[in-house]
């Protein structure tokens, strides 16, 4: 394998370039008047920025208001927020007139690509980070090796002070189909345009497709084959009694509101729980209301012209599934009656969530020097005395800093705090020299 090894020392990589790491760049490039300016690098396995790519249908729009960018609330007069976005490109008056604050996700894709594209010198497309390595001198840790490797099989190899990990949550496969990874029949919510789009649904040939899951994403998928593929019937497959609306009113939305990540970093691990566990029914397997109801009329309509195309199916739970040639067949257990039926289908969606550990694959290497994953208030993870760099995690602190830890809301404060720490740890670790007063080169703003 041929590998490559980059000259520069970064004072910082950031692996992942979705929202979370570009409201960082955004932060760095703000504060590198005021705290000196740092060498960044971002990697990012896409070819090129996408934001939930694969599943932007058309009935997809944002759940948090648009103000809730990647900067408005830190700094309103930002060039980089949505504001700014819709004037530049002609639209303001027209998003006026629609009378929201809830944009398509297609359209904020939109918007956090325009922004992406002024840190386009900054960042590295089509490399999937592989590891990160210690490089120890005298037995201490003095930087850390990030390797990558894109689509060519050509590894990169970068050196870093420091690294912020952002790299999204995990598909979540439920263990009766993990056995059947790779099968085209089978596929996570992440990857559903294509999925689909290989099916190769017809009008004249009727298909059977089965949605796993109670929450938005869902939701979402069926509203899309219900609209775009008249063929296909759908079973909505859920576990509970019912699909849930999503608490979003005004006082349990505080939730999400900056303080709100001291108050629960403040209290011990039991009470963080309770919190958590409090407010899932803000955003774990829960649906917009509008979804809900438009779909419950679908299902009703079918009543009245007693045509069954789709049916909901709760209170069923996924015993055992296999796959074949001719689809995918699943052991489903009625969690009321205990009764066991066993239902064939073509294609099966896992709308099943998204797993996320602070004990991230890529840091394995690093286990001994990094305890029990600790992380601090400002998102470090606490490390022992033989090791010098930082490393920060962005999306994977929700035991430790509340729900909003995984969302939008928090990303304008949690990217200007996390800037703020690694000027100052950096600065404490390694004595200022000319080597590593480096400039972020991001393209300004025009």
């Amino acid at each position: 394998m041929t590998q490559k090894t980059d000259r520069t020392l970064y004072d910082m990589v950031g692996i992942g370039f979705g929202p979370s790491n570009l409201a960082l760049a955004i932060a760095m490039e703000e504060q590198s008047a005021s705290c000196g300016s740092m060498r960044a690098l971002f990697l990012d396995k896409q070819e090129d920025y996408q934001w939930h790519g694969n599943t932007l249908v058309s009935q997809s729009d944002l759940q948090i208001s648009f103000l809730k960018d990647l900067v408005s609330l830190r700094n309103p007069e930002s060039p980089y927020s949505f504001i700014n976005y819709l004037h530049k490109h002609q639209r303001l008056v027209n998003f006026i007139n629609l009378g929201t604050l809830y944009p398509c996700r297609m359209e904020f894709n939109d918007y956090l690509r325009w922004a992406a594209g002024h840190f386009k010198s900054l960042c590295q497309y089509d490399q999937e980070v592989r590891a990160v390595e210690p490089i120890e001198r005298n037995g201490i840790v003095e930087a850390l090796r990030v390797v990558a490797q894109g689509k060519d099989g050509v590894e990169q190899c970068h050196e870093t002070r420091s690294v912020v990990i952002s790299t999204g949550g995990k598909p979540h496969i439920p263990e009766p189909f993990r056995h059947l990874g790779g099968n085209p029949k089978i596929f996570h919510h992440a990857n559903y345009k294509p999925f689909v789009k290989a099916l190769e649904i017809t009008p004249a040939v009727p298909m059977r497709i089965a949605i796993i899951g109670g929450g938005q994403s869902a939701a979402e998928a069926f509203i899309d084959l219900n609209d775009c593929y008249p063929s296909v019937s759908v079973d909505w497959i859920i576990r509970g009694s019912s699909v849930k609306p999503s608490d979003d009113t005004p006082f349990v939305n505080e939730i999400f509101d900056p303080e709100f990540t001291d108050l629960i970093y403040r209290q011990d691990p039991s009470e963080r729980a309770r919190y958590i566990q409090e407010y899932q029914n803000t955003n774990y397997a829960v649906v917009d209301l509008a979804l809900i109801e438009r779909i419950y009329g679908i299902y009703y309509l079918q009543k009245v012209d007693g045509q069954a195309r789709h049916r909901y199916r709760r209170l069923m739970e996924v015993v055992q599934a296999e796959a074949g040639s001719e689809g995918v067949s699943i052991e489903l257990r009625n969690k009321a009656s205990g009764e066991v039926c066993r239902d064939h289908y073509d294609a099966v969606i896992l709308a099943t969530g998204y797993d996320r550990d602070l004990r991230h694959e890529l840091l394995s290497g690093l286990d001994q020097y990094l305890g029990e994953y600790t992380v601090g208030r400002d998102y470090r993870l606490q490390t022992d005395s033989r090791f010098k760099p930082a490393i920060y995690m962005q999306g994977f602190c929700e035991l430790t800093h509340g729900l909003s830890d995984t969302l939008l809301s928090v990303l304008p404060y949690r990217s200007e705090e996390i800037a703020t720490s690694l000027h100052n740890y950096l600065y404490h670790q390694y004595a200022p020299t000319e080597d590593n007063e480096m400039a972020i080169e991001a393209e300004k703003f025009e």
